[in-house]
């Protein structure tokens, strides 16, 4: 700048000094310089005006910079004071709604636990009977009021809803697919997804969450966390049990929630794709160890988007599942990788055959879980159960105390001449195949198809199991009404009911278990429940084995037991085929729930012409009090008069069986061959001491010598007989009619 201004003077250089001679000729130097000034005054103004113009530049530069810094931090105090003094903030979260769709109670328990801890991080917090809840009318006002819907649902049988979400779930899949609706009817529901299953159900496992989940996703619905899975079976279970996966979800929800509330966008997850790198390695890697942790993870679960996916590629897969190509080669891979895991797993959990009685075991004992979770372990305390290890259990049966009184034996006694006060129940096995409407321990046990937990050994089972009894005994001590002889003999274990609950055949070490049980002079009465054929044949004899048979055809079946086992109907057969193979003392038990089972008189006659067994036993369904896992009623109990007529249509249908015993107070009775009617009259109780004998002979000739069902069996007494007086009561005991009845919720 100061250049240009020198050239503008050296410029009017040779013009100043021609006029300053002229001048200096003419007048003095004050009025030559003056005239100077006048005549060079354009080039003057010009020069000043530029030089004011840079200066003046130059000033507002500099003082648009130090403005733009003090305001700045200025405004921004501002504003976050107004913020924070603001009498009406700005609201992510509104309220968080949690739906549950439960059959037990345990989704309920999990939606009011959840609500409380909402309610603490000072979020309003509803908890949701679905069944109350009108999706049609409610669902699309979600999307606009802020709030998060939270869905914690259960897989009820045959992979359907509960019966509370049944109409939600309906309405939902319709509207999913109904042009109608659209596929943005539910754009901008926030939602979250926890379903509750059992993995054993291998087709239906958490089928009905991850179809709520599929169908909101599919009405343009928004994961503000992935879908998660409960499972009840405790072997494949992420965190040991249903509880443990719902907390550890409940914490990764609440943490999501806060950030939401704060109005913070999920984090990148390392999945970008346009093409930026990504800041969060953190969160990068948890993704990493999450992916490697799940599996049996489906094609649809691969193509699952979550909520920090960009809008474009979400609306991609909506409308019809498109897959870019560069995104193919990712997917593959991570299939591959998920099916190469899961088959190294497979490989780690090789079965092998028991020498003893061919039950499959898994060779990893150590990964293996215990069988009794702590929450199992608290509700079977509630119920009385004595807990042995980490998968057995014994109780106090009713007719052991109503014995130990004088008051009478149960039809055990009756039919077979067990002892009821010297019996012990038990079980080596919690665990059962079947989840029947009737069972009255309300599906508290564990469900499987095969042994995957850690196993204890028989000796410990056997000896903590008399060790509790004895001690349950014990409390009768100075009872009032309590017999002292029969406290006595109450003290010395005779028989063991191996029909606690589950099923006693499942434990792989069942064999060695029955010759502990022998060696101590103690009979055995084993109940399994026909869905393990090959564990039948390999059993080593045993004092009388049962075979719940509760109904007579496919659908019954699987109506009234819901067994595991999608082949269950030839297991079921085969089981009976396996029982008929026995020469030790064979039953059929008949369950009869009425308006289920009654009708099928021919349907049992064809069973029981499949297995010939040595007596069939047909006791009207105990009543266990009210149980959300089962719809039956005391409407389906029937009436003794009703039993007695049944049981005599059967007989006459079965060419070689009779009616022979009767115990009223069970609502029971016995059909039994006719090859135990000697000389007109029954044997159908045990020689329980040749027994022993027999069984000792067996067992040191390496099974050479074997035995029958007719080899120790006893006369019946005429009391025990259908048809006399006392209908099966003993009357070496006082029956006892109790004023006030009470439910009784066990008995074998």
């Amino acid at each position: 700048m100061l250049s240009f201004v020198g050239f503008i003077l050296l410029a009017m250089g040779p013009v100043h000094s021609l006029e300053s001679k002229v001048s200096q000729d003419l007048h003095s130097p004050t009025e030559s310089y003056l005239m100077w000034i006048w005549h060079n005054r354009l080039y003057l103004y010009s020069a000043a005006a530029l030089i004011f113009g840079v200066w003046f530049s130059v000033k507002m530069a500099l003082k648009r910079r130090s403005f733009s810094k003090d305001v700045g931090a200025l405004v921004y105090k501002a504003v976050k004071k107004t913020d924070c003094s603001s009498k009406d903030p700005v609201v992510h979260v509104s309220a968080v709604k949690i739906f549950y769709g439960s059959q037990t109670g345990t989704a309920k328990g999990f939606a009011n636990e959840l609500s409380e801890e909402v309610k603490t991080l000072g979020i309003p917090a509803e908890v949701i009977d679905m069944k109350d809840y009108d999706p049609d009318d409610q669902l699309a006002d979600e999307c606009t009021n802020k709030s998060v819907c939270v869905f914690i649902l259960a897989t009820y049988t045959d992979g359907q809803p509960t019966e509370n979400a049944e109409w939600f779930c309906k309405w939902l899949e319709e509207a999913s697919t109904d042009f109608r609706y659209g596929k943005t009817y539910l754009k901008g529901l926030r939602y979250a997804v926890f379903g509750l299953g059992n993995s054993v159900y291998v087709g239906h496992y958490n089928t009905v969450g991850k179809n709520v989940d599929k169908w909101l996703w599919m009405l343009s619905g928004v994961r503000i966390l992935t879908r998660a899975e409960g499972d009840c079976n405790v072997v494949k279970s992420r965190n040991g049990s249903v509880q443990a996966d719902f907390l550890a979800w409940k914490v990764k929800f609440l943490k999501r929630l806060q950030a939401l509330a704060k109005g913070e966008k999920k984090s990148c997850g390392g999945n970008c794709k346009t093409g930026g790198s990504c800041k969060n390695k953190k969160r990068e890697e948890e993704q990493t160890q999450d992916e490697e942790e799940e599996h049996n993870k489906s094609e649809e679960d691969l193509l699952e988007s979550s909520s920090d996916e960009d809008e474009s590629s979400l609306q991609e897969k909506r409308s019809g599942l498109v897959v870019d190509m560069e995104d193919l080669g990712n997917i593959m891979s991570s299939a591959k990788k998920a099916k190469s895991k899961a088959e190294g797993q497979g490989d780690g959990q090789m079965v092998k055959l028991s020498k003893l009685n061919g039950v499959k075991k898994v060779d990893d004992e150590g990964e293996r879980r215990e069988m009794i979770t702590p929450a199992l372990r608290e509700a079977l305390t509630k119920q009385g159960y004595k807990l042995i290890g980490s998968h057995s259990g014994v109780k106090l049966c009713r007719w052991t105390k109503s014995m130990l009184r004088g008051r009478g034996g149960c039809y055990k006694h009756t039919f077979y001449g067990i002892e009821s006060h010297r019996c012990m129940e038990t079980t080596p096995s919690l665990a059962c195949a079947n989840k029947c409407v009737f069972c009255w321990r309300h599906h508290t046990n564990p469900v499987g198809t095969e042994w995957r937990w850690k196993m204890d050994p028989a000796e410990k089972i056997l000896q903590d199991a008399v060790e509790k009894h004895e001690n349950m005994i014990r409390q009768f001590r100075g009872v009032p009404g309590v017999k002292p002889e029969r406290y006595e003999e109450g003290l010395k274990v005779k028989h063991c009911a191996l029909s606690l609950v589950g099923e006693p055949i499942m434990y792989p070490e069942i064999n060695t278990f029955l010759r502990l049980l022998h060696s101590h002079n103690i009979s055995s009465f084993l109940v399994t429940n026909a869905q393990f054929p090959e564990e039948i044949r390999s059993l080593v004899p045993v004092t009388q084995l049962y075979v719940s048979v509760d109904a007579s055809t496919k659908d019954s079946l699987k109506k009234i037991d819901r067994p595991l086992f999608k082949d269950f109907w030839p297991r079921f057969l085969d089981s009976l085929r396996a029982l008929g193979e026995k020469r030790q003392r064979t039953v059929y038990r008949l369950t009869l729930v009425k308006a289920w089972n009654v009708e099928e008189m021919l349907s049992y006659s064809e069973l029981i012409a499949l297995g010939q067994p040595d007596f069939v036993e047909v006791k009207g369904v105990t009543y266990c009090g009210e149980s959300s896992a089962s719809s039956l009623t005391m409407a389906n109990v029937p009436w003794h008069q009703e039993v007695v007529a049944f049981v005599q249509q059967l007989a006459d249908m079965l060419p070689q069986y009779e009616i022979a015993c009767e115990h009223e107070h069970s609502n029971c009775l016995l059909i039994a061959h006719t090859k135990f009617k000697v000389d007109g009259e029954w044997w159908t109780w045990i020689d329980y001491e040749r027994f022993q004998e027999l069984v000792r002979t067996h067992e040191e000739t390496d099974g050479l010598h074997s035995f029958s069902a007719l080899d120790y069996m006893a006369k019946t007494p005429s009391w025990a007989l259908f048809g006399a007086h006392e209908q099966g009561f003993d009357p070496a005991d006082t029956r006892f009619q109790r004023r006030n009845k009470t439910k009784a919720n066990s008995g074998c």
